[in-house]
């Protein structure tokens, strides 16, 4: 049962919501508005200190340097090295403190001119006083008067600008400041009024919420006991009992779900019936082809024999060549029986797990397929597993009798890796052979597919496809990277 929220508290909720964030976006706006307006006033403060102090600093080193040249005692040139080394910092932090007023800027231009040129003035007087004439340390004295005079003048202007926006910023900032409590008083009554009213409504919910658990509960149970009898099933399924049946009559989704998984598990019956009846079948043929075709083939053989044996005086050459002829079709036609009926009992015959020495399997099967004349070498890295060791071993004797019956030299190589990819073992086998073009690639994996002449007796087209089914059986698979002329490396997977 599904338990449905009250419109009216959705509708609540957003209308609180919005009213929270109203409340505390104007919150916000006051306080913030009370904050940049009170950085704005330090800021003037700011302004205002260190117009007076380059002004007060810049006086006094002139005063120090006139009490240098009334008495000689360069104790008084002490003022002049403190503005020498302040006044730049000084200037560098009203620059920064003005950027935002272009006016002021202006003015602080013209007050760094005025500076620089209070230095130009006192610097001389304070190096070479006794050189100087009395007319030239006259004429730099009234220089330096004039200087420090339009030097008060702007200071006056800047400081007149600095109070104006003063008395702006401090006015704003008392608006800030009394409107900030308000706001704020007013913001918490509204979310304290909007808590309650959500509160009630929310306890209310919680009550028919809870009145609705048993009911959900008792359902969670049935729930609970169907799906444990669809997994019950799954579970008898996988085991391999296809006549299970599961009993509910519910018409929900669950119900239907029950139903078609006892309809899929009665077609499976019947399915796997059919595949066990017509296995049968193929092991019947399997045995018709073992005993009632190979049995007149081999009549047939023995027959051109005894023509070739008693009648060799009276065969012309035109004759053996059919008989020649006729032998190699029949010995095809066995070749591929043969290679049928190995193809068809793949899977067929279950082969119990058995520990494997990958790298003494490969001895043993090299000993079979492989020829003195090939170089066979076997990576160091050979894995010991528990598999089926029959299977294993018909892959890697296919694999390695192809290698040799398909080269194009009367010798060659053969290499055998193996890595370790997680689940699986990856395998390669890989050789100095012609090479396969990459169109042939899937295609010799087919049934009857060769890239040899159809008249050649060896080259039935099966080996492959033998391979291939057997490794499909154990989920693994198998590639081939190769191209004309550089040999060929069938690469298969094999699971731990």
């Amino acid at each position: 049962m599904k338990s449905k929220v009250d419109p009216k508290i959705i509708i609540g909720l957003a209308l609180a919501v919005g009213v929270l964030l109203l409340t505390a976006a104007a919150s916000f706006w006051s306080i913030r508005g009370l904050k940049v307006q009170t950085e704005r006033v330090q800021h003037t403060y700011q302004v205002l200190q260190e117009a007076e102090a380059i002004t007060a600093v810049l006086k006094d080193a002139q005063a120090g340097t006139r009490g240098y040249l009334l008495t000689g005692d360069t104790v008084y040139l002490t003022p002049y090295s403190v503005a020498s080394n302040q006044l730049p910092k000084a200037l560098e932090r009203m620059v920064a403190l003005t950027v935002d007023n272009p006016a002021q800027r202006a003015r602080l231009d013209s007050l760094q001119a005025l500076v620089e040129q209070e230095f130009r003035i006192l610097r001389p007087l304070t190096e070479i006083k006794t050189s100087m004439s009395r007319s030239a340390m006259q004429t730099l004295l009234d220089t330096d008067r004039q200087t420090l005079k339009q030097v008060r003048m702007l200071y006056a202007r800047i400081r007149r600008n600095e109070l104006a926006l003063l008395a702006q910023r401090t006015e704003l900032q008392d608006v800030f400041e009394k409107a900030t409590p308000i706001v704020v008083l007013v913001s918490a009554v509204l979310a304290v009024v909007i808590v309650v009213w959500l509160v009630l409504k929310i306890v209310r919910e919680l009550a028919d919420n809870r009145r609705l658990q048993g009911e959900l509960a008792s359902v969670n149970a049935e729930v609970s006991r169907r799906i444990a009898q669809i997994r019950g099933l799954a579970e008898q399924v996988v085991q391999g009992d296809y006549t299970v049946k599961i009993t509910d009559s519910g018409t929900d989704n669950l119900g239907s779900l029950a139903a078609s998984l006892n309809r899929m598990t009665q077609t499976l019956d019947e399915s796997f019936s059919a595949l066990e009846k017509r296995n049968q079948e193929l092991d019947q043929f399997a045995y018709v082809a073992s005993h009632d075709l190979k049995a007149p083939l081999r009549g047939v053989t023995t027959i051109v024999k005894w023509i070739e044996d008693e009648l060799s005086a009276e065969i012309s050459p035109q004759l053996r060549t059919y008989l020649d002829q006729m032998k190699g079709r029949l010995s095809r036609l066995e070749d591929l029986i043969n290679g049928l009926l190995a193809y068809a009992r793949v899977g067929r015959t279950a082969q119990p797990p058995a520990p494997v020495d990958v790298a003494q399997l490969l001895g043993e099967v090299a000993e079979l397929v492989v020829p003195p004349n090939f170089t066979l070498r076997i990576g160091p890295d050979m894995p010991t597993l528990v598999t089926d060791r029959l299977g294993l071993q018909q892959v890697f004797t296919n694999l390695l009798s192809n290698a040799v019956k398909y080269h194009h030299r009367g010798a060659g190589r053969l290499d055998i890796t193996c890595r370790d990819i997680g689940r699986c073992y990856e395998f390669r086998v890989q050789d100095d052979g012609p090479g396969i073009a990459p169109e042939y690639h899937q295609k010799i994996f087919l049934l009857f597919q060769t890239l040899r002449d159809r008249h050649t007796a060896e080259s039935t087209g099966i080996g492959l496809s033998i391979v291939q089914k057997i490794i499909d059986e154990h989920k693994g698979s198998i590639r081939v990277e190769s191209a004309p002329g550089q040999g060929a490396g069938f690469i298969f997977t094999w699971p731990k």
